[in-house]
């Protein structure tokens, strides 16, 4: 009973570490590049829909490790789930770092003075590297607490989302930069699976 309780304990405790960095280290950043007077509280990126997953997610995890704790001893997986969160993090935070000003975390439907097409960087290997660092974190948090249902439910919801919010933004960025974001788009792949 002891080693189940160091596994629970070690588990929630780094679901919980890593989703209380990305969200402050989210919030921090955008007001770092951008000024506070310029942020808002959907900087934290915290939905409904997201406190909804996380809550679901928690449940599975309950229910799992009452039912079938040997299902969560694999502790190699929540390592290899943690590996995932810091690549993540280190994809998007650098794609955040790299666009500056040019990275907000709503979608821009009008041309701002500060907008340029970013295309060095980590941009020179996929176009959205904040989408596809949140999609490999998002799928390393359920690694941590090894969650099957929930890693294949996040997997496929982010997918969803993402091949539709892909494509809207793509819309206004060929508003913006014409020839030069059809280009670029041509030549390098989104960052996320099967997302053109």
């Amino acid at each position: 009973m002891a080693e189940v309780a160091f596994v629970v304990r070690l588990q929630l405790s780094l679901f919980f570490g890593v989703l209380t960095f990305f969200h402050i280290s989210e919030y921090l950043l955008a007001v770092a590049i951008h000024g506070g007077s310029n942020v808002s509280s959907t900087s934290l990126l915290i939905s409904k829909q997201y406190v909804l997953a996380m809550i679901c997610a928690l449940l599975e995890y309950l229910i799992e490790i009452a039912i079938l704790p040997e299902l969560k001893d694999k502790l190699w997986i929540s390592y290899f789930g943690l590996l995932m969160i810091l690549a993540g993090e280190i994809i998007r935070k650098t794609g955040i770092l790299t666009a500056g000003r040019a990275f907000t975390h709503t979608i821009r439907v009008h041309y701002e003075e500060h907008h340029e097409l970013i295309t060095w960087g980590i941009y020179r290997l996929m176009r959205h590297p904040g989408y596809c660092g949140f999609f490999i974190w998002s799928i390393g948090t359920q690694l941590i607490l090894c969650n099957p249902i929930s890693i294949v439910a996040f997997t496929a919801i982010l997918w969803r989302f993402f091949s539709t919010r892909i494509p809207y933004e793509e819309f206004f960025l060929r508003q913006f930069f014409g020839r030069n974001y059809v280009d670029y788009a041509v030549q390098i792949p989104s960052g996320l699976p099967f997302i053109n």
